[in-house]
């Protein structure tokens, strides 16, 4: 594992890309198409920069914190298809990709995003909560210390559930210090992220919420600003030497694209450089050198990423499909306990948790009822923060370890449903009597 976070860049046009993976979808979505004229590019030394700018007819519009990773505009009307290809046979050049674009499914498939009801106490005695044994898992942590950072569409910083246990974040669509969520419930994804820190908040009733705003009121965003994001949620001042990063990332977002992008920033954000799918990445320039001493310092971040609603044992999410160390890929639960029927699953999807019929915050102080891995995922980021604030000086790679290996058996799959209290009380589960 190499140690490595990153300084906050221009967040850049909140052109779409992002898939916001809440209510379930009826089909298999097509694959995130790519943003006109723009291409994302690592060289092996910053130094290239110019020299490749005059030689590909390519402007500059962002740069990776100080990482030789740059958002770049195609000059002129070469396809981004066509540059790719010429970039990647460039030595100067480790990988190049388009900037992927996506819609959210509830933009496609439906215009209500939540249905209103519930309340505080219809939260906590909920069938999630008694699956996950979060009442008595809070008799050993209640999270602590720890820092969850929830990237999605910004939160309701005034509910009344909410207020005082938000931290600081930040807005990478309006590229301002104020991430609340905008909109109404005329736009596909309002309200999305407030029920997502809700979630967290009811599995870690003491961490902290950093709110990161990087999906607009439709549920759309884009991978380069979705990647920045991940950066800046452990290292929001831009000093590796600092402690004020979070411990765990939420992401109820995803691309059913893989790119080197954010496959890169989930590395550098967890920490490590081990994945499934890939060699080791060249993390050698000089503009790497904050990542490594704030991961020698400290250690990275649990990232919990939702595997995505449509049902399928092809489609893959990403980056929960990205397999980094110290990275959850999870999927949605039913009662029973059951895989949900919108759930998707495959030899990576890791993990599940609670996803149908899940009550928690929205906007306006109120409640909603809402279904998908969205959901799913914060609670398990809550569950991680658990782990987390009862075991301090754990690396993210002993977290989702403890998570995976004290996990509770669903019915009908080989996948296994996150048990809270096991993870904090380190035992495994008894199993779960099935019809």
């Amino acid at each position: 594992m190499k140690s490595f976070t990153g300084v906050r860049g221009a967040a850049g046009a909140a052109s779409l890309a992002c898939l916001l993976l809440a209510a379930p979808l009826a089909a298999e979505a097509a694959a995130d198409p790519a943003l006109p004229g723009e291409v994302v590019i690592k060289l092996r030394t910053g130094a290239d920069l110019a020299g490749l700018l005059a030689s590909h007819q390519l402007s500059r519009v962002d740069q990776f914190g100080k990482r030789p990773i740059y958002r770049l505009r195609i000059e002129g009307a070469t396809s981004v298809s066509t540059k790719v290809s010429a970039l990647r046979a460039d030595a100067r050049v480790e990988f190049a990709e388009p900037n992927f674009v996506a819609q959210t499914p509830e933009a496609r498939r439906r215009n209500v995003v939540w249905a209103v009801g519930g309340s505080s106490s219809a939260a906590a005695t909920q069938w999630a909560s008694f699956a996950l044994r979060l009442a008595d898992a809070h008799a050993v942590s209640r999270g602590a210390g720890v820092r969850v950072a929830v990237l999605d569409t910004g939160v309701d910083t005034a509910h009344s559930e909410l207020r005082g246990r938000l931290d600081r974040g930040f807005d990478f669509v309006d590229f301002d210090t104020d991430p609340r969520e905008e909109g109404s419930t005329a736009n596909a994804g309002f309200g999305h992220g407030t029920h997502v820190a809700g979630l967290v908040a009811q599995a870690a009733p003491q961490a902290r919420i950093v709110p990161i705003r990087v999906l607009d009121a439709e549920g759309a965003g884009n991978l380069w600003v979705l990647a920045e994001a991940l950066l800046y949620a452990v290292d929001p001042d831009g000093d590796p030497a600092t402690n004020d990063g979070a411990h765990v990332i939420n992401l109820s977002v995803g691309t059913t694209r893989p790119t080197r992008l954010l496959n890169t920033a989930v590395e550098l954000a967890t920490c490590s450089d081990d994945d499934e799918d890939e060699a080791a990445d060249d993390y050698s320039d000089p503009g790497f050198k904050d990542d490594e001493t704030r991961c020698n310092l400290r250690g990275g971040a649990v990232v919990i990423a939702a595997a995505g609603n449509s049902g399928s044992v092809t489609e893959r999410q990403y980056p929960a499909a990205e397999h980094a160390e110290g990275a959850l890929a999870v999927t949605a639960t039913a009662q029973g306990p059951r895989l949900a029927s919108f759930s998707n699953t495959g030899s990576w999807v890791q993990i599940a948790a609670p996803g149908e019929h899940i009550v928690s915050t929205v906007p306006g102080s109120r409640w909603g009822v809402w279904s998908g891995t969205s959901l799913a995922a914060p609670l398990a980021a809550g569950v991680a923060a658990l782990v987390r604030s009862a075991n301090p000086d754990w690396k993210p790679v002993d977290v989702t370890k403890r998570i995976l290996e004290r996990s509770a058996m669903l019915c009908g799959t080989a996948l296994r449903q996150v048990d809270a209290l096991a993870a904090v009380q380190d035992f495994v589960p008894p199993d779960t009597a099935c019809r």
